[in-house]
């Protein structure tokens, strides 16, 4: 089922997200809805508390950048395979050189913006099945992660824009808010009551 994505400004977009254990209700259903919605978005990426859901929950799937030539082969064929469930995920450490990338997000709809974030990532979660993992990732594996874990802590990615920038942004953001906003997959306005 295609669940509506909270658009900026809803306040469970800046909930921190709670554990959740193998007894959480009706898991698989989340997580299936949960991928059924991102496809339905074209996101590369979602949060639980993107549908609404304050848990430490994100699913990640780089295989568009698989196709993109600014990849080595080797790189593009593990992108194209990269599709991970990231449950009770823990930052163990962020290292590397800060990289700019334009970033984008479904609650965030006609906004981009270029981010630093670090290189190399390492970060504890657990999968689909509940069995624990430690990981390192690197570049833009890294950073579709990092930007879904920035979810889970109740963090946007706008909050790591300059002052100038997030003033330039500002009237943009507000017309999201309000629903004021053109887009092709439903979603939730935290200042209206009808969903689209």
């Amino acid at each position: 089922m295609i669940i509506p994505i909270l658009a900026y400004g809803d306040p469970i977009l800046r909930k921190m997200g709670k554990e959740i254990s193998k007894e959480y209700p009706k898991f698989e259903i989340l997580l299936e809805n949960m991928f059924e919605t991102m496809y339905a978005a074209k996101g590369i990426g979602l949060a639980a508390p993107q549908i609404g859901v304050p848990i430490r929950l994100f699913i990640v799937d780089a295989s568009p950048f698989g196709d993109d030539e600014e990849y080595s082969e080797e790189e593009r064929e593990f992108l194209s395979t990269f599709k991970q469930v990231f449950i009770n995920a823990k930052m163990i450490d962020e290292t590397g050189d800060e990289w700019a990338f334009n970033e984008g997000c479904l609650s965030i709809p006609d906004i981009r913006e270029d981010v630093f974030r670090n290189e190399d990532i390492t970060i504890e979660f657990y999968d689909e099945n509940f069995k624990k993992h430690t990981e390192k990732f690197s570049g833009i594996v890294a950073r579709i992660i990092q930007h879904e874990y920035d979810h889970i802590e109740g963090v946007l990615f706008t909050d790591k824009l300059t002052p100038l920038k997030k003033r330039i942004i500002k009237g943009k953001l507000s017309n999201i808010s309000k629903g004021k906003i053109d887009i092709d997959y439903r979603m939730r306005f935290p200042n209206i009551k009808k969903k689209r």
